[in-house]
């Protein structure tokens, strides 16, 4: 069985060491387990789970509802509710997706318009 230190599973999850403490105090992560010397081990599964974090937490889910995901993980019979919770994500992630496609189009509309401007100078220029 793989595991990895804290420092590799900071550095493959993307999360700071502190984050990755934070994480398993708060109990958005569940314990991990220690070696003989009381080293943390993070397994495969736990690096799996701060892959998921770490895209929930950039979809901008607050850490309060991290938190409930890491608890409602923590038992077998909570599954409805976990769906529930990141459908209620999901829906966030959409609503904020079309924000930003719309202001995308404004963006594309103002450049657009300035580039004709431009050409249309240039072209002007050129016939002077």
């Amino acid at each position: 069985m793989t595991t990895y230190t804290p420092a590799e599973a900071a550095a493959i999850s993307g999360f700071s060491l502190d984050t990755l403490r934070y994480y398993e105090r708060e109990g958005i992560l569940p314990p991990v387990a220690r070696t003989a010397g009381g080293h943390r081990a993070y397994s495969e599964a736990d690096v799996g789970t701060l892959g998921f974090l770490k895209c929930l937490r950039e979809t901008g889910m607050p850490i309060e509802k991290l938190r409930r995901y890491g608890e409602l993980c923590r038992d077998e019979g909570t599954l409805p509710d976990r769906i529930a919770l990141l459908e209620e994500h999901a829906e966030a992630v959409q609503r904020e997706l079309d924000a930003l496609r719309a202001q995308q189009e404004r963006l594309d509309e103002k450049l657009a318009w300035y580039r004709g401007e431009l050409s249309a100078r240039q072209t002007a220029a050129i016939s002077s």
